[in-house]
């Protein structure tokens, strides 16, 4: 049964140690435009009138919290197959998942602690756009091996003039997974590589 979390809201992923537990992993995020304004034709949003593109990604942190690596749409998987992006949506409000991202915690390198989900605007600044006039965000896990969802974290609050959110972690903490629903926005992450700057 799916687990709805409320913000800053942690639940166990493994437990009894890295030899036994959830292994294999679906991290989706989805999100919808907002309603458009009167005189907005189209699919077109924001004042210059380009579509939403929103990219998922996950930041690989050592057992300190510092970034040491990243996959996302320009490198869609780590070298060991542990961490593997399916593919940028370049336009998302599909009403399900618009970015997914594979994690097998049996092949990750134990130097990375901490797992990162972000989600930015590409070119916020440059399109004029937001995440106030983004809707519906989410982000949940699944487990693979059975293919039920372990548990969903819907992002509710204002998001006016923020261009990244950094949506949850997946971490380790006494040899054994966790999940952390940080739903934190950041005002200034056009790029996918502006979020390195929280886990130096």
């Amino acid at each position: 049964m799916s687990i709805n979390l409320q913000k800053g809201q942690k639940i166990d992923l493994t437990k009894g140690g890295s030899a036994s537990g959830l292994k294999h992993i679906m991290v989706a995020l989805g999100w919808d435009e907002a309603e458009k304004p009167k005189g907005v034709l189209g699919g077109l949003f924001g004042k210059k009138g380009f579509e939403f593109d929103c990219d998922a990604s996950a930041l690989l942190c050592d057992n300190g919290g510092h970034y040491k690596d990243m996959v996302y749409y320009g490198n869609l998987q780590l070298p060991d197959g542990s961490v593997v992006h399916q593919g940028d949506n370049l336009v998302g409000g599909s009403g399900g998942d618009d970015e997914q991202i594979m994690v097998d915690l049996s092949k990750l390198n134990p130097e990375y602690g901490k797992i990162v989900f972000v989600v930015n605007i590409f070119d916020a600044k440059e399109r004029e756009q937001h995440f106030g006039m983004i809707r519906n965000a989410y982000i949940r896990l699944v487990d693979l091996d059975n293919n039920n969802e372990i548990c969903r974290f819907n992002l509710s609050e204002n998001y006016n003039g923020m261009e990244g959110l950094i949506v949850g972690e997946i971490y380790k903490h006494n040899n054994e997974w966790k999940f952390n629903a940080v739903g934190q926005p950041v005002q200034k992450c056009s790029k996918v590589l502006d979020f390195t700057a929280y886990y130096r």
